[in-house]
């Protein structure tokens, strides 16, 4: 059995799974916290609008959420069939945080999602306005620990090492590792970005339509007000995180910005703006750079040391250089480019005090708000490549390797399953889709009102159909 052969059709199988999974938790992430507030609004202002509001787009929500939870069980068993000693090796923390995530966070979403679809007129306001902040709370803790467990395997802490296994001796430290809380708060606010702009571009599709303009006109204020915030607060998060990961992964960081020679003492390292690097000639074919400037954006200063690839034992390099590096500038362009975006959105409704007449005459700006939609998500995946390939060649930096954490089973199997995989994937993505156009098609019903609270509990419950 081919070795290498073996290890890439695993990679490539735990990459498809993960790559296709990431897409969902992400919006229900965003979309809870966003019923929330809207939810959160009408309970306090009794407007009818923020309650129809809450109806339609938690539909998207549970369409979103199911597909989320099929697309992730596979991913899991993965650890135990293609993954074995990585299994064995971090079980004691690993296995841990994972089983955290099952038990406190997506046991507390998955059983009040139900109250929150089910309960309206069954239970009293005030109590699936609760339902809903379980539900956002929930996937957000779900993200913590997942993004734990991630941010544990980019900088190892609080363990020490014996017969070959990982054991715990600082549970505080192993949770508090060097990159967990810029790894955690950038993708939690990806996710929080990324419902903001399918909710923004959405309503100005519709508003382009011209359906229903009142209505979205609504969520896409709300979404842009959000943004105006969010999308800065983004861009300072994905600055400090890169500052983090030339500090504790200076191999990821050269890679990303394909810098081979480390800079001397007194002068600043060049950043390459466009380059392709090579790391069978280990130097870049061609480069425009900027001197100084990556010592400025690596380390916030003007002299800052910055490790070069041709420094690092070539063995210990990340692969597939130029994926790395422009899927680093794609994430970042993007991030970039929703500030703009959010802040121009943000003057122009200023300048038309936020009429809907008004703002329906800029048609070019709300095109550019519906073919924003798919960019939040190429950010996601382009980060994940940086993070993940970015690692390489370690699956648990410093400790160990990739090569040596997979299973040893017939790459014919792996391949066999992977092709089930997509083949699964390709029909899930195919329902969502179908489901997502009628629901898009059908929006919202605007003779909805919302239902008065149950008198007696005991009536509430003989109202649910099990």
């Amino acid at each position: 059995m081919p070795v290498n052969e073996l290890l890439n059709l695993s990679r490539g199988q735990f990459a498809m799974t993960a790559i296709f999974h990431i897409l969902w938790p992400i919006l229900t992430i965003s979309l809870s916290a966003f019923l929330l507030i809207v939810e959160t609004l009408w309970v306090r202002t009794s407007d009818v609008m923020y309650y129809r509001h809450a109806r339609f787009w938690s539909k998207l929500l549970v369409l979103n959420f199911a597909v989320g939870v099929v697309s992730g069980i596979p991913m899991e068993f993965q650890f135990g069939t293609n993954w074995a000693p990585f299994s064995q090796f971090t079980g004691q923390f690993f296995g841990n945080i994972l089983g955290f995530e099952g038990a406190m966070a997506f046991m507390l979403e998955a059983g009040f999602v139900g109250v929150m679809m089910l309960g309206w007129g069954r239970v009293p306001k005030g109590v699936h306005l609760f339902a809903t902040s379980m539900v956002a709370l929930g996937s957000s803790i779900s993200a913590f620990w997942i993004m734990v467990a991630n941010s544990w395997m980019q900088t190892p802490a609080g363990i020490s090492v014996h017969d070959g296994k990982v054991f715990v001796d600082d549970y505080m430290k192993a949770i508090f590792n060097p990159d967990m809380i810029w790894g955690v708060s950038h993708m939690w606010v990806a996710a929080i970005e990324t419902g903001l702009f399918v909710v923004a571009g959405i309503s100005a599709y519709n508003l382009l339509k011209r359906r229903n303009a009142a209505f979205f006109m609504r969520s896409f204020k709300l979404a842009l007000t959000l943004l105006v915030v969010v999308a800065p607060l983004q861009v300072w998060l994905g600055d400090s995180s890169g500052v983090d990961v030339f500090a504790t992964q200076p191999a990821k960081g050269a890679a990303i910005e394909g810098h081979w020679h480390t800079n001397a003492p007194g002068t600043g390292a060049s950043w390459s703006l466009i380059a392709w690097p090579d790391r069978a000639t280990q130097k870049n074919d061609f480069s425009l750079e900027v001197p100084g400037m990556l010592s400025v954006l690596g380390t916030h200063s003007l002299h800052g040391k910055v490790v070069g690839l041709a420094d690092i034992p070539k063995q210990d390099q990340p692969p597939m250089l130029p994926l790395l590096y422009y899927a680093f500038r794609v994430m970042a362009g993007i991030g970039f480019l929703f500030m703009v975006l959010a802040f121009w959105t943000a003057f122009v409704f200023r300048r038309t005090r936020g009429r809907i007449d008004a703002l329906l005459e800029h048609r070019k700006l709300l095109l550019a708000w519906v073919l924003a939609i798919p960019l939040p998500y190429i950010a996601v995946e382009s980060g994940w490549i940086v993070r993940e390939v970015g690692r390489q060649p370690w699956v648990v930096y410093g400790l160990l390797r990739t090569q040596d954490a997979v299973s040893s089973i017939p790459a014919h199997e792996v391949g066999a399953s992977m092709i089930m995989f997509a083949m699964f994937y390709s029909v899930l993505i195919g329902c969502f889709f179908y489901f997502a156009r009628k629901w898009l098609r059908k929006g919202p019903d605007l003779t909805l009102m919302p239902p008065a609270d149950p008198v007696d509990p005991r009536i509430a419950r003989a109202h649910f159909d099990y």
